[in-house]
């Protein structure tokens, strides 16, 4: 059974490195289940502490996909409308056939959402439109570098108890 854990808790932290950059996972998150199977196994002790802080960290990564375009719409002197218009967007892009869709998607919401607010600044928009991308890659980026600290986090645990396996 401890094998099979560990073999679900490493695929669950493969998928969710691969979904850190693929916007319909949700990357940190799935890593953290990974994570809590390999402590469900008999061979490793529990450690509440280092459960509950990449916990926290996969939960914050969450609210950073929202937050941290959002920020750069702002910073790019974006409006509401953009910011509202940038997840509308990305969730009509999830939904189309083309790869990037979500992010075509997000970039076109924040400038369709500016045009709204002020349509006679086309150049306002464009910049919130900049701004909404530079976010979501920031926060891409940022889910990346967690659900590698995760992946690394589970192997340095299953390496330290490896020899409980034998």
């Amino acid at each position: 059974m401890d094998n099979l854990l560990i073999g679900i808790g490493f695929i669950c932290v493969v998928i969710g490195l691969i979904g850190s950059v693929i916007p319909i996972l949700p990357g940190p998150p799935i890593s953290w289940i990974g994570i809590l199977l390999l402590y469900l196994t008999t061979a490793i002790d529990f450690n509440y502490w280092i459960l509950f802080i990449s916990l926290l960290l996969a939960i914050f990564s969450v609210f950073l996909d929202y937050v941290v375009p959002a920020m750069g719409i702002k910073k790019f002197q974006g409006s509401k409308a953009g910011i509202y218009g940038s997840y509308v967007g990305a969730i009509i892009g999830l939904f189309t056939p083309f790869f990037l869709g979500f992010l075509i998607g997000l970039f076109l919401g924040a400038f369709v959402g500016e045009l709204i607010h002020d349509s006679k600044n086309i150049n306002r928009a464009f910049k919130a439109a900049v701004g909404a991308f530079i976010g979501f890659v920031l926060s891409t980026f940022m889910n990346f570098i967690l659900a590698l600290v995760l992946l690394v986090l589970f192997l340095a645990i299953l390496w330290t108890n490896s020899e409980k396996f034998i």
